[in-house]
C-alpha cells in the first residue's frame, strides 16, 4: 500500500468513526461508545496527517508531536471541570476551533500572497479563505464571550447589553466585510490585499462579539448551539482550503449538528433565530413602584414529608440550581425513598433546563436514575394535573407562568413544564433571586406553592433522611 493510500485509509476509518460517535451520542445508554468513537476518530486524523509529513519526507513532524503534546496538556484539566462547568467548557472548545480555523486561513493566505501564487489565490480558495477567518475569528471572540456570560465573570455583562440602532450597525459591519472579502476574491495579489484581509479579521473579532453582548443567559444554550454550528462551518471552509476531505465532512458533521440541535431548541422554546440572536432575551424589564408586595410562603422539611408521604404521583423539576449544589445523588436518595413508598416518582425534563441541552440528563444519568423516568417536557405537561406534588430543585424560568400569560414578559411564548398544575407544589431555592432571565417567577407566588430555602444539596438530603427516618418509625 502507497504511503498516499494509507492516509486516505485512516482518514476514511476517522470519518467513519465521527459518523458512529454521533449516532451512538444520540442515545445514552451508547453515549459513552460514542465519545471513545470520537476520540478514536481525533487520534487517526492526528496520526494520518503526521504520516502524510512524514511519508513525503516533511521534516516539520515535531511541529505535529508538539501541537498535539500541549493539546493534550491543555484539554486534559478542561475535561477535569465540574458538570456546572461543562456549558463554559463546551464554549471554550468552541473558541479554540475558531481560532484554529482563523490562524490557519491567515497563514495560508500570507504564505500564498507572499509568494505571489496566483495558481493558490484561486476565487474559489480566496472565499473558501474569507469564509473561514470570518466564521473562525467570529466564533473565538463569541465562544469567550460566551464562556464569560456562563462563568459570570465581574466584568462580563449578564443581562443584554443594548443600544439604539445596533442591529443595523450590526449588519453595517457585516456588509462591510463581506464587501472586502469580494474585493479581495476580485483582486487577491493587490498591494492592499493584505490590509483588508486584516480589517476583515478585525471586524469578524468585533462582530463576535457585538454578536453575544445582546443576548440574555435564557438563550445562551441556543447560542452555544450556533456557534457550534459556525465552529464547524469554518472547519469546512478550511478543508477546501487545505484540499483536506476528512475536515470537509468532519467539519460538515459539526456544523449540521449544531444548527439541527439550534433549531430544535428554538422550537422547544417557540423562538426564531433571528430573535435568538438579535432579540435581547433575557433582558430584565422596567418596573415601577407597586403598592402591592408578594411574598412567599416558607414551610418545613417535616410538613414536606407528611404531605409526599400520601402522595400517588411526585414529578421532581429539576434546574441549574440542582446543579451548583451537586445535589444529582441527594435527589437518588429521596427517589429511592418515595419509590420504596410505592409512590411514582417522574422527573420532568424541560430542553433547555440548565445551561446546555441534555444539562439535567447527565447530572440524573450520573447519579443512575432510570432513564424511563426521565420525562421530556411534552409527555410529563399532560400528567402535571394529576400529580399530588411538583418538587422543584433549583428550576426558574422553565416553571414560570408568565410564559403562557404575560405578554410583557421576556420569557413570554416559551413553552414550560406546567408546574403550576400541579396539586400542591414545593420549590427548593438558595435565595430570592430571580432565575437567569433576570424576572421573578409567578409559580412562587401561588396559594398552593411553598418555599423551601437552602442549599438544594442539603434540602434534599434533609427530606430523603426524614423519609428513611419516617420508614424506620412505621
Amino acid at each position: 500500500m502507497s504511503a498516499e493510500n494509507l492516509v486516505q485509509l485512516l482518514y476514511l476509518v476517522s470519518t467513519g468513526l465521527f459518523i458512529m460517535s454521533l449516532k451512538w451520542m444520540s442515545d445514552p445508554e451508547t453515549a459513552r461508545k460514542g465519545v471513545f468513537s470520537g476520540v478514536a476518530a481525533m487520534a487517526l486524523a492526528v496520526a494520518g496527517t503526521l504520516a502524510g509529513v512524514i511519508t513525503t519526507g516533511g521534516t516539520h513532524y515535531w511541529w505535529i508531536l508538539g501541537a498535539f503534546a500541549i493539546g493534550a496538556g491543555v484539554g486534559y484539566p478542561l475535561a477535569q471541570v465540574p458538570l456546572t462547568a461543562v456549558p463554559q467548557r463546551t464554549a471554550l472548545s468552541h473558541a479554540f476551533g475558531g481560532l484554529a480555523a482563523g490562524l490557519v486561513g491567515t497563514g495560508k493566505f500570507f504564505l500564498y500572497y507572499g509568494q505571489k501564487n496566483e495558481a493558490a489565490l484561486s476565487p474559489f480558495i480566496v472565499v473558501a479563505l474569507v469564509a473561514e477567518i470570518l466564521l473562525g475569528f467570529l466564533t473565538f471572540t463569541g465562544s469567550i464571550l460566551a464562556a464569560g456570560k456562563l462563568q459570570e465573570v465581574k466584568w462580563i455583562p449578564q443581562r443584554p447589553v443594548t443600544y439604539p440602532m445596533q442591529n443595523v450597525s450590526n449588519l453595517a459591519l457585516f456588509v462591510v466585510a463581506l464587501g472586502l472579502g469580494i474585493a479581495l476574491v476580485m483582486h487577491p495579489l493587490a498591494t492592499w490585499a493584505p490590509y483588508a484581509f486584516i480589517l476583515i479579521i478585525i471586524l469578524s473579532l468585533a462582530f463576535g462579539v457585538l454578536l453575544i453582548i445582546p443576548i440574555g443567559g435564557a438563550d445562551m444554550p441556543t447560542v452555544i448551539s450556533i456557534l457550534n454550528s459556525y465552529a464547524g462551518l469554518s472547519a469546512v471552509a478550511m478543508g477546501f482550503v487545505l484540499n483536506n476531505k476528512l475536515l470537509i465532512t468532519a467539519g460538515a458533521l459539526d456544523g449540521s449538528s449544531g444548527l439541527i440541535l439550534s433549531i430544535i431548541m428554538c422550537k422547544a422554546m417557540n423562538r426564531s433565530f433571528t430573535n435568538v440572536l438579535f432579540g435581547a432575551f433575557g433582558q430584565t424589564p422596567s418596573t415601577t413602584a407597586s403598592g402591592e408586595q408578594k411574598s412567599y410562603k416558607a414551610d418545613t422539611v417535616e410538613s414536606v414529608v407528611q404531605v409526599m408521604e400520601q402522595a400517588n404521583l411526585v414529578v421532581i423539576v429539576p434546574g441549574y440550581g440542582m446543579a451548583v449544589a451537586q445535589a444529582q445523588h441527594k435527589v437518588r436518595e429521596l427517589y429511592d425513598q418515595l419509590k420504596k413508598r410505592g409512590i411514582t416518582v417522574k422527573f420532568a425534563i424541560h430542553p433547555v433546563a440548565g445551561r446546555m441541552p441534555g444539562h439535567m440528563n447527565v447530572l440524573l444519568a450520573e447519579a443512575e436514575i432510570p432513564y424511563e423516568d426521565l420525562v421530556e417536557m411534552d409527555e410529563i405537561n399532560g400528567d402535571m394535573p394529576q400529580a399530588d406534588v411538583a418538587l422543584i430543585i433549583g428550576a426558574n424560568d422553565v416553571v414560570n407562568p408568565a410564559a403562557r400569560a404575560d405578554k410583557g414578559s421576556p420569557i413570554y411564548g416559551m413553552p414550560i413544564i406546567n408546574a403550576d398544575k400541579a396539586r400542591t407544589i414545593y420549590a427548593i431555592k438558595r435565595s430570592k433571586s430571580p432565575g437567569f432571565a433576570g424576572i421573578d417567577n409567578e409559580l412562587y407566588f401561588l396559594d398552593k406553592t411553598f418555599m423551601l430555602f437552602g442549599d438544594a444539596k442539603v434540602v434534599v438530603g434533609e427530606l430523603a433522611r426524614k423519609l428513611t427516618d419516617e420508614g424506620g418509625m412505621h
